[in-house]
C-alpha cells in the first residue's frame, strides 16, 4: 500500500505481525543513475496486532495509512512540507514493547547483473564489471544515518566523452556528481541492541536493530532525509536543520490539511447510492483516485515522478517472477533518472483538469533545468541554434547512454542516436512545452521562465530541418517554400518520416498558442508560414507524407486529436478523424488498452461514447496487485504510472471537453455511470457537475458568468 506526501513514497505492509516498510525520496540518483530507495525499515511489536482484528487502510482524504487491530493503532505519514517520516504507535490499553530495525541491501559493493543494469542509464549497454556503490551506515543509541554519495565521476561523465562533448563539458548542467542522498531514523527511549544479517525477497541485507528500554503505550519514530550536492558535512548540516525544524503536532495538521485542501481541488467520484453489479464502475472511479494519490505524494519535489513506478516500485520478482528479475528493490526496468518522454508526458497531463499545477512545475523544471545542454548539442554538432532534446533523455539533457549507440559507423552524425526506435524523435520535448502554455491558460501560472525553453525547442526544428536540406541541397525549403521535415519520426513508430504528422501538429500547436497569447507573435507568425500541411490520404489522416518503415505500435497518426486537439468533438472535420480511429488498419492493428496506450483518449476525445467505456473499463480496472491501482508491468514497470496517467485523461475527456469558449459536458461519458465531478477548465473556470439515472441534475461553474458555455452532451 502507497503512503507518502511532499517527495516522499513508502510502500508500506504487515509480514507475520510485523509492520514493513519502504521509503524513496525523489532525486535519489546513484552514480549511475539508478533512483535508489533509502532503505527498508521494520517495526516488531510485543504483544503486537491481533491479526484476527487486523485491518490496514488508506486515509485518502488525509493521506496516511493506519494499522490497527481495534486496540493498536499505528499511523505513518510523510510530511508534505518537509522530507520526514513519521511512525507513531498508540497502545491506550496494553503497554508494548517495540523493536525497529533498520535494513540495508547496499552495505558493500554490488556488481549488477545484465538485467539489474537497466536500473541505471547504461541499461543494455552497461560496461563489464558495473557496480552500485556502498552505502555508509553509521548507528548510536541515538539512531542510525544512512547515506550513499556519489563520487565526482558518474554515469554523466561516461555519456559525455561517449558523445564528443568533451570540449564543453564544464559548460553541462550535472546533476550527479557529489550528489548524496540518504537520512537519519531517529530513535527515543531505544537502545541498539545488535547488527544483524538477514535474506529478503532476493536480497542480503544488513540490519540495525533498536529496541524500547521499557514497555510504552506510545511511540514515535521518524526518518529525517536530505539530498545535496556537496560534501558530507553539508549534508548532514541539512539533515541537522531539518530535524530541527519538525514540531510533530503542527507538521501533521498541516500535512493533513494539504491532503484535504488537494482533493478540494477537483474529484471525481460515484454519488451516494446502493450500488448494482452489472453496471458497477466504482472500481473504476475509486482507481482513479487512488493512482491520483500515488501523484501527489510527490507534489512538491524537484524531480517528476517517473512513468515506471514513481517512488513506490518494490521488490522485483513480485512483478516478473523469472530467475533474471530475482533483484534487488531498487531494480525498476528503464532507469531511473532518464526519462522515455512518450511515457512520461501521461503522467503529467492530466494535471491541468486536476488543477494540480504545483504537481505538474516539477515536471517543467525537469526540462527547464537540461534544456541548455541539449542547445550546446546543435551548436558543436551542427552549428546552429535550439534545444535537441531526445525521446530518452537523461536528466542531464544528453542522450541516453546506450540508445546514442556504442556500435556507430565511421562518419554517422554526431548528433544522431544509432537507434531504430529512436532515430529523428525529437518532438516530444514540444508537449511539455504545450502543458507549460496550458498551466498559464487553465491557472494563471507564471511561465516566463520557460519560454526561451520553449521558443529553443521549435527553434530547433526550424534551424536543424533548414541545415539537414542545404546538405542534400542547393535549397532550404520545398517548392512551395515550406520545411522539408525529413528525416523524421512519428513516434517510435514510423521511421524515416517526411512530414511526420505528429511533428507538424506539435509544432503548428505550439506555435499558434504562442500566438494566441501574445508571445514572439511576428516570429510565431513568420515560422507557422514554414510548415507543411498534415496529410490526408483516402479521407484518414496519414502518420507522414511518406515513411520508410513501422518500428513500434504508436498511432501518432491520432496525435492531431490528443494531445494537439485539432480534431475532436465540437471542432472541424470529426469525421476524418473518427474515420481515421475505426478504418486505418494500423491503428486497428496497434489498439489494446495497456500501458502507455492512448485509445482510450482519443476515443473520449471523438466522443466515441461505447469504444470509450470499453476501453477505460479495461484500463482503470483492478491492476494484479493487492493494492488495485498497481498497474502493469504492461510496456515499462510496475507500478505502471503511464497506464494510470493515460486511464486518468480518458476519464476526463469523456467527461469535459473544452473547444474555444464552449465546454462540453460528459461528450463520451455512458449515462448509465452515475457520477459527480469537479474539473478544471481554461482562464481558471472550474465546473462542477453531476449525472444521476441518466440526468444531469447539478451543474455549478465558478465564476457564475462562465455557464454559457456549458453544452450538456448526454441522451
Amino acid at each position: 500500500m502507497p503512503c507518502g506526501g511532499g517527495d516522499i513514497g513508502m510502500n508500506v505492509w504487515v509480514e507475520q505481525g510485523d509492520v514493513l516498510f519502504y521509503a524513496a525520496r525523489s532525486g535519489a540518483f546513484d552514480e549511475n543513475n539508478t533512483l535508489l530507495k533509502a532503505g527498508r525499515f521494520r517495526l516488531s511489536l510485543s504483544p503486537g496486532l491481533n491479526m484476527e482484528h487486523f485491518r490496514q487502510t488508506l486515509h485518502l482524504e488525509e493521506g496516511y495509512v493506519e494499522i490497527s487491530d481495534g486496540q493498536l493503532s499505528i499511523q505513518l505519514w510523510a510530511d508534505v512540507w518537509k522530507p520526514v517520516v513519521h511512525v507513531d504507535v498508540s497502545s491506550p490499553r496494553i503497554k508494548q514493547s517495540m523493536a525497529v530495525t533498520y535494513e540495508n541491501w547496499r552495505t558493500k559493493e554490488i556488481e549488477l547483473t545484465k538485467r539489474e543494469s537497466f536500473q541505471t542509464s547504461y541499461k543494455f549497454a552497461a560496461p563489464k564489471g558495473l557496480t552500485t556503490h556502498a552505502d555508509s551506515v553509521v548507528a548510536t543509541n541515538e539512531g542510525v544515518i544512512f547515506m550513499h554519495q556519489n563520487s565526482a565521476e558518474t554515469v554523466f561523465d561516461a555519456t559525455v566523452s561517449q558523445q564528443g562533448m568533451d570540449t564543453v563539458k564544464d559548460r553541462l548542467y550535472n546533476p550527479l556528481k557529489n550528489r548524496i542522498s540518504g537520512g537519519r531514523m531517529l530513535v527515543k527511549d531505544m537502545i541498539l541492541m545488535d547488527q544483524i544479517s538477514g535474506h529478503y525477497a532476493s536480497s542480503d541485507y544488513e540490519g540495525w536493530l533498536y529496541v524500547t528500554k521499557f514497555p510504552k503505550r506510545t511511540f514515535h519514530l521518524q526518518v529525517v532525509m536530505a539530498t545535496v550536492q556537496g560534501t558530507p558535512e553539508e549534508w548532514e548540516a541539512l539533515l541537522d536543520a531539518t530535524e530541527k525544524s519538525i514540531s510533530r503536532v503542527a507538521d501533521c495538521e498541516s500535512s493533513r490539511g494539504w491532503w484535504r485542501e488537494f482533493w478540494q481541488r477537483s474529484y471525481i467520484e460515484v454519488p451516494s447510492q446502493p450500488r448494482t453489479p452489472e453496471t458497477s464502475h466504482h472500481p473504476i472511479i475509486r482507481n482513479y483516485n487512488l493512482f491520483r494519490y500515488m501523484l501527489g505524494c510527490n507534489a512538491h519535489s524537484q524531480w517528476p515522478t517517473k512513468f515506471n513506478g514513481g517512488l513506490f516500485t518494490f521488490d522485483p520478482e513480485y512483478v516478473n517472477s523469472a530467475e533474471e528479475y530475482h533483484l534487488s528493490p531498487d531494480f525498476r526496468n528503464w532507469g531511473g533518472g532518464v526519462h522515455t518522454a512518450q511515457n512520461q508526458r501521461l503522467v503529467y497531463w492530466p494535471m491541468l483538469k486536476n488543477g494540480d499545477f504545483d504537481l505538474l512545475k516539477a515536471q517543467l523544471d525537469f526540462y527547464l533545468r537540461i534544456y541548455k545542454n541539449a542547445e550546446e548539442r546543435s551548436r558543436l554538432y551542427w552549428g546552429h541554434e535550439g534545444a535537441c532534446l531526445t525521446e530518452q533523455i537523461e536528466n542531464y539533457g544528453l542522450p541516453c547512454y546506450p540508445e546514442y549507440g556504442t556500435k556507430r559507423p565511421a562518419g554517422f552524425d554526431p548528433g544522431m542516436e544509432r537507434n531504430a526506435w529512436l532515430e529523428y524523435e525529437w518532438d516530444t520535448c514540444l508537449e511539455f512545452c504545450m502543458m507549460a502554455l496550458e498551466a498559464q491558460r487553465y491557472g494563471g501560472m507564471v511561465i516566463k521562465d520557460y519560454l526561451p525553453m520553449i521558443r529553443s525547442c521549435l527553434r530547433f526544428f526550424d534551424e536543424h530541418y533548414q541545415y539537414l536540406a542545404n546538405q542534400r541541397g542547393a535549397k532550404r525549403f520545398d517548392g512551395n517554400g515550406k520545411l522539408v521535415l525529413y528525416p523524421g519520426s512519428g513516434g517510435e513508430t514510423f521511421k524515416g518520416a517526411y512530414n511526420s504528422t505528429s511533428t507538424i501538429a506539435a509544432l503548428r500547436t505550439v506555435a499558434e498558442a504562442l500566438i494566441d497569447m501574445r508571445y514572439e507573435t511576428e516570429e510565431m507568425k513568420a515560422f507557422l508560414s514554414r510548415l507543411p500541411d498534415i496529410t490526408i490520404r483516402d479521407g484518414m489522416i496519414a502518420p507522414a507524407l511518406h515513411y520508410e518503415r513501422v518500428q513500434n505500435v504508436e498511432t501518432t497518426q491520432l496525435y492531431p486529436v490528443f494531445p494537439w486537439r485539432m480534431y475532436g468533438v465540437g471542432r472541424p472535420n470529426l469525421d476524418v478523424a473518427r474515420r481515421t480511429y475505426e478504418n486505418d488498419t494500423l491503428a486497428v492493428k496497434f489498439r489494446s488498452h495497456v500501458g502507455w496506450k492512448q485509445d482510450a483518449i482519443w476515443a473520449a476525445c471523438l466522443g466515441m461514447t461505447d469504444e470509450a467505456q470499453r476501453l477505460v473499463t479495461l484500463k482503470m480496472h483492478d491492476g494484479p496487485y493487492r493494492f488495485p491501482a498497481f498497474w502493469g508491468p504492461g510496456y515499462d514497470w510496475t507500478p505502471d504510472h503511464n497506464w494510470g496517467g493515460s486511464g486518468m485523461i480518458a476519464m476526463q475527456e469523456m467527461l469535459m471537453q473544452e473547444v474555444g469558449d464552449t465546454l462540453y459536458l460528459f461528450p463520451a461519458w455512458p449515462k448509465e455511470w452515475d457520477v459527480r465531478f469537479k474539473l478544471h477548465a481554461s482562464c481558471g473556470t472550474v465546473v462542477e457537475a453531476e449525472l444521476r439515472q441518466g440526468k444531469v441534475i447539478n451543474v455549478h461553474v465558478t465564476p457564475a458568468r462562465d455557464k454559457k458555455k456549458i453544452i450538456v452532451c448526454t441522451k
